[in-house]
């Protein structure tokens, strides 16, 4: 059967294939900026910036104990979840969980600090935790603005076509989720089509599905033909995303998702998904607190479904305007909240995810670029493990930007040269140059310079750095405008890696006859 083939075969089946029409998109897109070079996983050697001192993550600490212990944490409509609960010693009142002082955090004692999620490419496979960042696209937006600057509702072509960007972005390490929401696949049917793009369209790693059960079940089921099953039983290949219902409520959606990852050793996010001052309390030190008793219980509750499960502590956590209610992001508050967070993951001793590209813009405009960059910089700066919404991310994650998509994947680059941090080996010390070139000459034409000029500095892919003059001659064209040129490059460049045609074969009769089976239901 093909769910049982060998992993050799199931893992070695993503190597590029070459050839094929669109030679010349290839050679735009790679003066574009070398859209077929992967820069690899980052590996951090800054150390992480810090807002919390011993005295202050010691009260975060204490507060969220309490919140588990007198207030608790519902988990809703699972009679399972409440006996797992009272088995481990809470207190279970209806819906209501309380878990007494240290039992959460003694629970996630058992999940890994850093595992591995595979990817069916080898080469693609990636770290996560420790010092390792992951860059994952945009998830979860209806709507789309088009490249011909159209907000409209996705469709599963635009779902493709951002599985191919991801696959081709350079600085994107993984394939994301739900990078739109193809309304135009039945509601409970287009998980099939969408993971079955991931599996296609891409050989990075992906995430799974999570709005029923049985929807994670299939994306289980998929994996197993590509990976087989005895490899997926060992070692994990899908991660998946397992939102709180914040305030300190889990879902028997979430919850039931959650159960089927967990047993089956797949890794799941569990991420408080808060807007302070709606969702949480309007400071920093409460919504912190917040997050923390989230989160454990969520964790914990992934340990008790089967000891050792890889988890993340995730958070996403943004704030209101008090005036209207609506989101805000690359404000002051959420990035000290993603600051503190961060230190409470590495004390839990369990990887983190929060951060990406995040604004509450309508159109990739300089809004979107400053609100992008205070959220990605403190992504970085915190040593999150795993970003999710990296690229691509308007209008408050109401739509997938394909424009934006290009402008972020730039600053991912950027985001992973500065990850670096400084080279002292004795080339880049440079003492050879500076002998050289001695006082009062320059550098332009010295060995050292010509030896290293090539990859000395990141070059952008979008920005343009000419003079005026030769912008103006060029078409006065604003970055959104390139960014939306150097897109239609990528996508007409675009091909895809091999796939063994026995597991392709596989899974589309896999989705066939999953869509065969049940009528379609559009709510």
């Amino acid at each position: 059967m093909p769910g049982n083939r060998d992993e050799a075969r199931g893992r070695g089946a993503g190597r590029r294939r070459r050839g094929g029409a669109g030679a010349a998109g290839r050679r735009e897109a790679r003066r574009a900026g070398g859209a077929l070079k992967p820069l690899g996983v980052i590996r951090r050697t800054l150390a992480p910036f810090e807002v919390l001192d011993e005295e202050g993550l010691a009260t975060i600490e204490a507060n969220a104990e309490t919140i588990l212990e007198e207030i608790g944490i519902e988990f809703r409509d699972d009679a399972e979840a409440l006996a797992l609960w009272r088995e481990a010693g809470a207190e279970v009142d209806g819906a209501r969980v309380r878990m007494p002082r240290g039992l959460c955090r003694k629970l996630i004692e058992t999940a890994p600090s850093t595992f591995t999620q595979h990817a069916r490419n080898p080469e693609r496979s990636v770290e996560i935790g420790g010092d390792h960042t992951v860059f994952a696209p945009v998830y979860g937006p209806p709507f789309v603005r088009d490249l011909e600057g159209v907000r409209r509702y996705a469709t599963l072509a635009d779902f493709e076509n951002f599985v191919k960007l991801a696959y081709m972005a350079p600085a994107l390490h993984h394939s994301g989720g739900t990078l739109c929401e193809p309304v135009d696949v039945p509601v409970n049917k287009r998980h099939l089509d969408m993971v079955h793009a991931h599996i296609r369209y891409s050989d990075k790693p992906f995430m799974g599905s999570v709005t029923h059960p049985a929807r994670a079940e299939d994306t289980l089921a998929m994996a197993r033909i590509v990976f087989g099953e005895a490899f997926l039983e060992r070692n994990c290949c899908v991660i998946s995303l397992i939102n709180a219902n914040s305030p300190l409520v889990f879902d028997e959606t979430m919850l039931g998702a959650l159960k089927v990852y967990a047993r089956a050793g797949q890794a799941t996010i569990i991420s408080p998904f808060i807007l302070a001052g709606a969702m949480s309390p309007v400071t920093v030190a409460g919504t912190l607190a917040q997050i923390l008793a989230e989160a454990m219980a969520g964790m914990a509750f992934a340990q008790l479904c089967r000891p050792g499960a890889p988890v993340v502590f995730g958070t996403f956590a943004s704030s209101i305007s008090m005036q209207s209610g609506a989101p805000t992001f690359g404000t002051p508050e959420p990035a000290l909240v993603l600051y503190g967070a961060a230190q409470l993951a590495r004390r839990l001793g369990v990887p983190f995810r929060s951060g990406g590209a995040l604004c509450g813009a309508k159109v990739p405009d300089a809004q979107a670029a400053y609100e992008s960059a205070n959220t990605l910089q403190a992504s970085l700066l915190a040593g999150v493990n795993f970003v999710l919404h990296g690229a691509g991310w308007l209008e408050g994650g109401l739509v997938s930007s394909y424009e934006k998509f290009i402008l972020d994947v730039d600053q991912l680059a950027m985001a992973a040269r500065f990850a670096a941090g400084i080279d002292l080996s004795e080339e880049a010390q440079a003492l050879d140059a500076i002998r050289e070139v001695g006082p009062g000459n320059h550098f332009l034409g010295c060995a050292h310079t010509q030896a290293n000029f090539e990859h000395a500095f990141y070059r952008s892919i979008v920005a343009d750095n000419n003079a005026f003059e030769q912008w103006e001659a060029e078409g006065a064209r604003w970055a959104e405008a390139r960014a939306n040129e150097i897109c239609r490059q990528w996508l007409a460049a675009y091909e895809p890696p091999a796939l063994d045609p026995a597991i392709d074969e596989a899974l589309r009769d896999f989705v066939a006859r999953k869509k065969e089976s049940m009528p379609d239901a559009f709510h």
